[in-house]
């Protein structure tokens, strides 16, 4: 479920044009000012990061769902007893809602469906007022995420920080990709270790160091969780995310890749303790400050 826009075609252009001249392109290739427009607003829908109210674990058995003090899972803005939950085996089946419960596509609660999957997004919610909620999957358990479209993070949402865009920081990079399969372990923010098939990694120089880091395909290009020193002081604690297109000659050969780390951004979890976002791995853990891209939001 990823709020933050690619913006493919127009790093592609930027990559285009560094091939012919041999240099990165500086700043005014990119409107930076209406891209971090774009992702405040973004972030802000009534149903984005921002609107995350809780993150249950749903543990083997009956979980009860409303406001009333003897439910397993207590939502002041759901009605006393809003749903009756059963977890057997990794699948979660509605026993029981209270009529203002309305399931993906409109079904009767009185079917009582299945309703874990992988569908996250607005088709795959069950709706109570101004509640949305998934059963999703995090390390083969099971989790309700519930969103509330008048959450107090949403209605005090103050803006999102950012360095001031520079040239210095975007980076010709050569893809390198592996000559047998290769794994990178990566750890969640829940403490789940996953290990993700990677196809190669860029390698690059910046501030007088050899550098490297390495992707996670994510549709069409490529997603960086990275951590450098700034996260000491002045970004996110666990890294941030850099989205970039395809290398030049795709992933399975030797080319080049832009990173502009100016548009680096936060993950959820920077913005609401109950998401569950991959942490950076020690390998893409840089020794030097990237000061560019998106700070803390509580700054």
């Amino acid at each position: 479920m990823r709020i933050a826009a690619k913006q493919t075609t127009k790093i592609l252009a930027a990559f285009l044009a560094t091939v012919i001249t041999g240099h990165a392109l500086p700043p005014a290739a990119t409107n930076y000012a209406q891209d971090r427009a774009e992702r405040a607003k973004a972030l802000t829908v009534p149903y984005g990061w921002f609107s995350l109210i809780a993150l249950n674990w749903l543990k083997p058995g009956i979980t009860t769902v409303g406001s009333a003090k003897d439910n397993s899972i207590v939502l002041a803005a759901a009605p006393a007893h809003l749903m009756t939950l059963e977890q057997k085996d990794g699948r979660v089946t509605l026993l029981a809602a209270d009529p203002s419960l309305v399931l993906p596509g409109n079904a009767a609660a009185a079917f009582h469906p299945v309703i874990a999957d992988d569908d996250e997004g607005d088709k795959g919610a069950m709706q109570s007022g101004t509640l949305h909620m998934w059963a999703i999957n995090r390390g083969n358990q099971r989790y309700l995420r519930v969103m509330d479209s008048q959450s107090p993070a949403l209605k005090h949402f103050h803006g999102l920080n950012w360095y001031a865009p520079n040239p210095h920081y975007v980076v010709e990079a050569r893809w390198i990709p592996y000559s047998t399969p290769h794994t990178l372990k990566v750890v969640n923010k829940l403490g789940q270790t996953s290990m993700i098939p990677v196809p190669g990694y860029a390698e690059f120089e910046l501030d007088g160091k050899k550098l490297s880091l390495i992707p996670m395909p994510d549709g069409d290009g490529l997603e960086f969780v990275f951590k450098d020193l700034t996260a000491r002081e002045t970004t996110d604690g666990g890294g941030r995310f850099l989205d970039t297109a395809l290398p030049s000659a795709g992933l399975n050969k030797p080319g080049k890749l832009l990173l502009d780390f100016n548009e680096a951004v936060n993950p959820p979890c920077a913005y609401t303790p109950y998401a569950t976002c991959p942490l950076a791995s020690p390998e893409n853990r840089l020794p030097i400050a990237v000061p560019a891209g998106e700070k803390r939001y509580e700054d």
